[in-house]
């Protein structure tokens, strides 16, 4: 039988050649940012967990300094079994903790709101739209301003802004372009915004980052940042496309439930309202609810169709008082909702 002591020398050098060479290998897109929203990303992730280790660190060398020097080999340390409590130790063990805290606090609070995905980006570079839509297992890019469509790729101009709105057509998945910073959910019925940028020119994989079944690890699809000049000769390729994606082409899409990576596709031309279609299409007869309500007695039983006509007669006139109310507290409600959105984007 080997010993366990020499079998650990003799193995370390081996482990520490075979994590050399697997990190060659490595390469984060979370830091190596080709956007302004993923440095500054990067930037506070370095510097939350520059701080943390401020607690981290220390403790560890404390802890391994301890124990060498208090070892049972080492009769000169002092000896004090009935000592129990230290005030400098207490300050120091729990000041230092509560102001990395405290800064860390700070930092999430002007993070949250400066990294908000819903606030758009400050340029004076007409933004580009792009509606992405998720589907089993592909996304769908609509630009509504071109009139053009494609899957699995987008392409847009360097240093401009993206102004995304995203959905999805079956469960829910997560958009992602991880050099550019922010993932975001697309869920069906539902949209969600994200704005990002590229400052530098060059291909930018994107992805799902949320299991969504068995065809998942193929939902990827590539960014392309160009020059200005490449954009429009971009757009004029994808408009030369005979193909058109209408509520038909679309339906076809969703009825390839691709388990393998989907080609790129183009469509020369795009159906005007299909993002706002596919949400709606899934939030059924009630459009705030999904649900589809039914004339209801004051002590919750339906009404029959006769009675409910004589009862609208007769409330008519309290009726109309009523609608004239609830337009003006919808009126009141919808000015109050947009300026508590104005920050964010909204």
């Amino acid at each position: 039988m080997i010993p366990l002591k020499p079998l650990g020398r003799w193995l370390r050098p081996g482990l520490l050649l075979a994590l050399s060479v697997f990190l060659t290998g490595c390469s984060s897109a979370i830091l190596d940012p080709k956007g302004q929203i993923g440095h500054d990303q990067k930037t506070l992730l370095i510097t939350a967990t520059v701080l943390m280790l401020l607690v981290v660190v220390p403790v560890i060398i404390m802890t391994l300094a301890f124990a060498w020097k208090y070892r049972a080999s080492n009769t000169k340390a002092r000896y004090e079994p009935k000592w129990s409590h230290s005030t400098a130790i207490e300050v120091v063990v729990w000041s230092i903790p509560c102001m990395i805290v405290l800064v860390l606090a700070v930092l999430t609070w002007r993070s949250s709101h400066s990294l908000d995905p819903y606030r758009p980006l400050e340029s004076e570079t007409k933004p580009v739209v792009i509606e992405a839509i998720s589907l089993d297992w592909k996304w769908l890019f609509i630009y509504p301003e071109e009139n053009i469509a494609t899957v699995n790729e987008i392409t847009f101009p360097v240093d401009t802004p993206l102004n995304f709105k995203i959905t999805s057509d079956s469960v829910m998945n997560a958009f992602f372009i991880p050099q550019l910073g922010t993932m975001i959910y697309s869920m069906t019925g539902m949209e969600t915004k994200l704005h990002l940028i590229a400052n530098e020119i060059g291909e930018f994989p994107g992805m799902s980052s949320h299991y969504s079944g068995a065809g998942f690890s193929k939902m990827h699809f590539t960014a392309h940042s160009v020059t200005n000049e490449q954009y429009q000769q971009w757009l004029a390729k994808v408009r030369a496309e005979s193909s058109t994606l209408d509520k038909e082409a679309f339906a076809a899409l969703v009825a390839d439930r691709n388990h393998d990576w989907h080609p790129v596709t183009y469509f020369g031309s795009s159906e005007a309202g299909l993002f706002d279609w596919v949400i709606a299409k899934h939030m059924g007869n009630n459009q705030h609810y999904g649900m589809d309500h039914k004339a209801m007695s004051h002590e919750g039983h339906e009404m029959p169709a006769g009675e409910h006509e004589g009862h609208d007669a007769a409330a008519a006139p309290a009726g109309a008082a009523a609608a004239d109310h609830a337009e003006h507290t919808a009126d009141e409600h919808a000015a109050a909702g947009h300026a508590g959105h104005a920050g964010s984007g909204e």
